[in-house]
């Protein structure tokens, strides 16, 4: 049994990836600067809708933009950058933004993330990846602080124009983001996991060139860096898991905790589907 679940997961995976590369003309902003920048519109609901495109988009780290690159995203119309990022990732690394958008901070439950020797010092330590990532995917203490504002943005950005949320890899903090912005327009489990574990084929180049520095230059376990630098299923169920745990359903801690009561709802999908 075990086994089969295990090839099923792999199936699944492999399908997902598929489906976004076959995707990826569409969805992927390709820019010279970041990674992972995609476009989270085109995913089907289960009422028949479709999220709108070019409204939502999610991405890394986005401080090494080119001046090509701004150009471009100036063309998309983006009027709020929603970074998730704490001070020490921003101090580090700050933002640069298209002309006429606005930087909104959100880095609530990321106050003491950007200290790389840490991280390194806890990576090099583990057994496996998975003992950094599930605690870190189960802590949801500061998702309203976090995720709250990020609702109220959606439902106040005009109708012609879009937002983009972002973290420094853009497939924790930023896929966790994704997913509940997807949930709350209805989209089903399913395609809401294809979107986060499609990190892994945007953000494939960067973590080959990552893992090959951090196994061969530190010595690390190959384990251990492909589970940190990528996504598993097994996370963001954790994520999903441990708020229907604490709140009942996603749709309890949307309306309790994030403030997205029915009427709003109704709003932000009336806003952003099709």
């Amino acid at each position: 049994m075990k086994a089969f679940l295990f090839s099923f997961s792999v199936f699944f995976i492999l399908l997902t990836t598929q489906a976004q590369i076959t995707d990826s003309s569409k969805r992927q902003v390709k820019l010279q600067g970041a990674v992972n920048f995609r476009d989270i519109g085109g995913y089907k609901t289960k009422d028949g809708r479709q999220v709108k495109w070019g409204k939502i988009y999610r991405s890394a780290e986005i401080n090494n933009l080119t001046n090509t690159d701004l150009t471009k995203l100036e063309t998309l119309s983006i009027h709020y950058v929603l970074d998730f990022r704490g001070p020490a990732e921003f101090n580090v690394a700050p933002d640069k933004i298209p002309n006429g958008a606005i930087r909104i901070s959100l880095p609530a439950g990321s106050e003491e993330v950007g200290d790389r020797t840490k991280m390194m010092q806890q990576m090099s330590k583990a057994a496996s990846g998975d003992s950094i990532m599930l605690p870190f995917y189960t802590n949801i203490e500061s998702f309203s602080k976090r995720y709250g504002p990020v609702f109220t943005t959606l439902l106040n950005n005009s109708k012609d124009s879009a937002v983009v949320i972002h973290c420094t890899a853009g497939k924790d903090r930023t896929g966790i983001g994704s997913a509940l912005i997807l949930y709350a327009l209805g989209v089903d489990e399913k395609s809401i996991m294809a979107d986060y574990l499609a990190s892994n084929y945007y953000r494939q180049s960067d973590v080959d060139r990552m893992k090959k520095i951090l196994i061969d230059m530190y010595h690390m376990k190959e384990e251990v860096v492909m589970d940190v630098m990528g996504v598993k299923e097994k996370y963001l169920s954790a994520t999903f898991d441990a708020i229907k745990s604490k709140y009942g359903s996603i749709d309890n801690f949307l309306e309790n905790e994030i403030g997205l009561t029915k009427a709003k709802r109704e709003q932000l999908q009336q806003n952003f589907l099709e």
